[in-house]
């Protein structure tokens, strides 16, 4: 089968596009055919060595993955829904625009889908500040809270990506490149701040998340893509009564009711490029930059 691989931590030059042994199928396994895998930033972090965590090497990188079923362990008669393969009919069914969207929803849908509904709570006609609208969760995140009923203040940093997030349903945007976001936000709210702050960027945004929360207000966060040892003044936290929610993945249950409302046509993946699994590198290096605005997949021909 082909594969990308990489044996050394470093830029995109080190993945390869190479020839690997088919899996052997043990007999509680189930064999997918890849007819697709989306980029996630995760995929940059394994790819440059993630600090304090040893990755067996040679590894082949990859979270989201789409296909057609091609064997089941021994051990079982029929393909069961378990932790890692999610029957959707209708969405990954080994059809190539159901396999880019099936590929393209597990990670970012699951993880905005926990952020906003299961840890913050959001709740209809509040104000939600979401950092980075052309990210995998950002363009999740802003459907999510507008199928809530929330209102909601989008960042990116070109022009053509706050086009992107208006259409998308983002109520108003802020240009995060030319903008204060801290002092925008209070703006667009008359000095109040907003509810909810979806964090997701880290140390370079995190002094104005902060910022832009209105008393009592949440943040919630899930990553650090631009570095993780943010500062924080206490005094603001206990005077303003800030809740700071931590939020990795999610759970099944999560995950199915986010796939239930793009079932019913509420929620709908945001695809940025489709590229062959061949040009995995240059894939990685869009990402790397933010050219992107929603999901990579890469494509394996049948």
């Amino acid at each position: 089968m082909k594969a990308i691989v990489f044996d050394h931590h470093g830029g995109p030059e080190v993945l390869r596009y190479t020839d690997m042994p088919e899996p052997f199928v043990r007999a509680t396994d189930v064999l997918v055919r890849v007819r697709a895998c989306a980029l996630n930033h995760l995929d940059l972090w394994v790819r440059r060595g993630i600090p304090g965590m040893q990755i067996p090497l040679p590894h082949i990188p990859g979270s989201d993955i789409a296909g057609e079923i091609a064997a089941v362990g021994a051990a079982t008669t029929r393909v069961k829904v378990g932790d890692k393969v999610i029957l959707a009919p209708g969405i990954s069914c080994g059809q190539c625009a159901h396999c880019l969207a099936g590929a393209a929803v597990p990670l970012v849908f699951l993880t905005a889908w926990h952020m906003l509904i299961a840890r913050a709570k959001i709740q209809p006609c509040e104000t939600v500040l979401i950092l980075g609208a052309g990210s995998g969760v950002g363009t999740a995140a802003i459907q999510i809270a507008k199928l809530i009923g929330a209102r909601v203040i989008a960042t990116a940093g070109s022009e053509e990506k706050l086009a992107h997030a208006t259409k998308l349903g983002a109520d108003v945007v802020i240009d995060h490149a030319t903008k204060d976001i801290a002092a925008e936000v209070k703006r667009l709210t008359n000095r109040r701040g907003v509810e909810i702050v979806f964090e997701h960027v880290g140390r370079a945004t995190w002094e104005k998340s902060l910022a832009s929360l209105a008393p009592g207000g949440r943040l919630v966060i899930c990553g650090a893509t631009t570095g993780y040892d943010a500062k924080i003044d206490l005094r603001f936290l206990f005077s303003k009564q800030y809740s700071i929610l931590g939020s990795k993945m999610g759970s099944k249950a999560d995950l199915y009711a986010a796939l239930e409302a793009m079932n019913q046509g509420k929620l709908n993946p945001v695809i940025d490029k489709v590229m062959p699994l061949e040009k995995c590198a240059a894939a990685h290096a869009r990402l790397e930059s933010r050219e992107q605005f929603g999901k990579i997949v890469l494509t394996v021909a049948a």
